[in-house]
Order: structure tokens, then sequence, then C-alpha cells
């Protein structure tokens, strides 16, 4: 398992909000790995897995924008039917609770990647070991 960062960003729901953030990302010459967004109102969650955090934080912290830093997990999986529910059981038998995950493969590869938060690291690395 590969440990990363994943940082959560709170914005307001409005158009261009998100292309700023991935401008000033891409500026620092951060890639973006993984990305969710969800909005209700006038205001709105992204969560981002990058490729180098030290980077993503200097961009963040330059652009002035807030943001929390989470411990997270990523791994990849076999792009096959069943290979997703395979290492979730794995995680659940050794009692790991999960408090987000993200996946995602391009249609047709060979792999896909799992990116997940814990309630607990030591538990994750427990159940991995």
């Amino acid at each position: 398992m590969a440990k990363t960062k994943k940082f959560t960003i709170t914005l307001q729901n409005q158009p261009g909000t998100l292309a700023k953030i991935a401008k000033t990302l891409g500026n620092g010459k951060v890639n973006i790995l993984a990305l969710l967004g969800t909005a209700q109102g006038t205001s709105g969650t992204i969560e981002l897995v990058v490729d180098d955090a030290r980077r993503a934080k200097k961009a963040l912290d330059g652009a002035g924008l807030r943001y929390q830093e989470t411990a997270a997990e990523g791994c990849e999986l076999r792009n096959k039917p069943g290979a997703l529910a395979q290492q979730l059981e794995k995680l659940a038998a050794k009692g790991v609770n999960l408090n987000s995950i993200c996946a995602t493969a391009a249609k047709g590869g060979k792999k896909a990647t799992l990116i997940y938060t814990v309630e607990t690291a030591a538990k994750a690395k427990a159940a991995t070991a």
C-alpha cells in the first residue's frame, strides 16, 4: 500500500471555482490523481489526491486556499469483477473501518486505483501486512 495524502477543500458553488483550484495546482506542477466533488446549495467540497503533497500544499497556501490534509492509502487492483470486493473483505476482516473511498479505472485498462482513508492508520497497516 502506498501512503498518500487527501486534501479536502470547501468552496463556493459557483462557475469557475473548481477551475481556479485546478489551475492553481497545475501551475504548481501538481498532478491530480483522484478528485471527488459534491455541492449543496451555495457551497461544496472537493477531495483531491495528488502526485506530490508537498508541492500541493505550497500551491494551495500560495493561493490562499484553506484545506484539510488527511493521511490516505492507495493501491492498484486488477481491473476485473470482484477485485474491489476482495480488497475490501481483507480490510473488513482486520476490523478496518473506512472513512472515505475512491476507486477508478479506465475502460479496458488492466489496473484500477483504490484510495481510501481509515479510522485508524495502524489498523490499515495491520490489514495490509
